[in-house]
């Protein structure tokens, strides 16, 4: 099937740009150490790919790919160029002028972010804060035109490339890394930062977007689609239709968003709680991104085939079916990640990070996010199906309860607790929020496609059968890795070991029971497949 096929190709890909991604976060822990600078840096480099998603980042590409399946149907490869184009437009003005708003903002941005920084070091954190964020609010506009330039190659049914180019921007951060731990002295704080030093880290970051940029239009311009900013994104009604969806939207990309910058500004009360904060969320992050968005990504054109030819028997096939790869690929890594929180901690936490203070708040924040990953993927997949369907309103009443649920969770733990327990608080706040969301999207689907059923009991039995029976496995490997003290040449390959015995027993198990079973009980498979809408047209 093409959804198993695409989602397969995305998880490979994208498992290369979240290991790069990792990695960029444990080089500059080691380079810059738990200091209040790397907190500045960290947050500041944040800052504009959260800027970029609170305008459209998240919605981007489930408007986007519906409108370009549409439009290759109703008016060709040329008329979706042309559609395209002054989307391109009116995304690229916009975007330009909001990374001027953010640079006229970082004042602001600068205060919020230096409340935990002593007295005595205030104002410089300030000023190199403001520094940095002027430096990366480029990246906003490089960001609108990667995501454009991947949607097109999605709605084409290509997903290496557009999966692949973001670790190129990964891998050019470890670059500016490597030469600041040859040129500055490792674990720098506020007093001794050089300008030379922030000019090459700001410089460094926004190069590499620069990098991922232009590797997702030149991905774009080989599927036939060259996105070029036209004018006149007013003069169409088609146009003008997708630009109003964009902008009815932006709740459901901002209200994440903020709920990012919300836990940032708890995060940098504590020295290094950032970075802490970063490699919990890069693993948490890439698990969704392997799993759930691999399957949505994969699986959006064909459910907006459906969606468009008013076909609600195939639809909701479709969605069975993507919510059951979406289980599957989800119960694995929280038994794995659970299991194995001190070990990766331990992985992690290299140079100027391995405190171990540090270790621990890190391994308990990976385990908490290792929970809320499941209902995170349901949340994802819900999200993208209703896209699928033009429903704007329910991923919409969805972020703005997530949000107001982290808000809420995660100040409370900047209020109540102390030290480390802060980082506690905002893994908490991130798995309550998702279990809401989760909640509200799968109530908007089970009205979506009713009579359909939501569901397929049979499906979920067996990937909940199989899931038990990595339970001897996964326990056997956290009674023997780490227990005797962590040894980095015995305990990672232990880990890995057992992780690959028991995810290999889980798949093992799904074929057993689907053979048994006689697998599912939707019997037609839905076909995902852009590119043959194209050719009958």
């Amino acid at each position: 099937m093409s959804t198993a096929r695409g989602s397969v190709t995305v998880a490979i890909w994208t498992l290369v740009s979240r290991i790069t991604g990792v990695l960029r976060v444990v080089v500059i822990g080691a380079v810059l150490g738990p200091t209040f600078f790397a907190n500045i840096f960290v947050s500041a480099n944040t800052i504009a790919g959260i800027t970029f998603t609170a305008v459209v980042g998240t919605v981007l590409s489930p408007v986007i790919v519906p409108a370009v399946v549409r439009a290759l149907r109703d008016r060709g490869q040329p008329g979706t160029a042309e559609l395209i184009g002054r989307v391109t437009g009116f995304l690229l003005a916009g975007s330009a002028a909001v990374a001027a708003v953010l640079m006229l903002a970082s004042p602001v941005l600068a205060y919020t972010l230096t409340v935990g920084v002593p007295q005595a070091e205030r104002s410089q954190a300030r000023t190199l804060t403001m520094l940095m964020v002027v430096l990366v609010a480029p990246q906003v506009v490089l960001y609108t035109m990667a995501t454009l330039g991947a949607a097109v190659q999605q709605a084409r049914d290509r997903f290496a490339l557009a999966s692949a180019a973001p670790a190129l921007e990964n891998l050019g951060l470890v670059a500016t890394m490597v030469a600041v731990a040859l040129l500055y002295e490792p674990g720098l704080e506020i007093g001794e930062v050089p300008l030379g030093l922030v000019v090459l880290l700001g410089g460094g970051a926004t190069g590499s977007a620069v990098l991922h940029a232009t590797v997702q239009l030149y991905g774009a311009a080989r599927v036939g689609i060259t996105v070029r900013p036209r004018l006149g994104w007013r003069s169409e009604p088609a146009t003008w239709d997708l630009v109003r969806r964009l902008r009815a939207s932006v709740s459901v990309a901002a209200f994440p968003s903020l709920s990012v910058y919300a836990l940032l500004m708890v995060a940098a009360t504590l020295p290094g709680g950032v970075l802490v904060m970063q490699l919990s969320y890069q693993l948490y992050q890439a698990t969704i991104a392997l799993g759930a968005r691999a399957v949505s990504t994969a699986a959006l054109p064909g459910l907006s085939i459906a969606a468009a030819r008013g076909d609600a028997q195939w639809f909701g096939k479709a969605w069975r079916q993507v919510f059951y790869y979406v289980v599957l690929v989800g119960l694995p890594p929280p038994l794995l990640l659970i299991a194995f929180a001190p070990a990766i901690a331990e992985t992690l936490a290299h140079g100027e990070l391995s405190k171990r203070e540090l270790i621990v708040a890190l391994a308990t924040c990976i385990a908490v996010l290792a929970v809320a990953q499941l209902p995170a993927a349901v949340h994802e997949v819900g999200r993208q199906t209703l896209f699928a369907r033009l429903d704007v309103r329910g991923p919409c009443v969805a972020a703005a309860t997530s949000f107001a649920v982290t808000v809420v969770v995660g100040f409370l733990a900047a209020w109540l607790a102390d030290g480390n327990a802060r980082l506690l608080g905002i893994a908490l706040a991130t798995l309550m929020a998702e279990a809401v969301a989760a909640a509200l999207v799968l109530w908007r689907v089970r009205r979506t496609i009713q009579p359909e059923r939501l569901i397929d009991a049979r499906q979920l039995a067996t990937a909940g059968l199989a899931g038990l029976t990595m339970l001897p496995v996964v326990g056997a490997g956290w009674i023997l890795v780490g227990r005797t003290g962590y040894e980095p040449l015995v305990d990672v390959p232990l880990a890995l070991m057992f992780g690959a015995v028991a995810v290999a027993l889980f798949a093992l198990s799904v074929t057993a029971l689907n053979h048994r079973l006689g697998g599912s009980s939707d019997t037609t498979t839905v076909r995902s497949d852009a590119r043959s809408v194209t050719t009958r047209n």
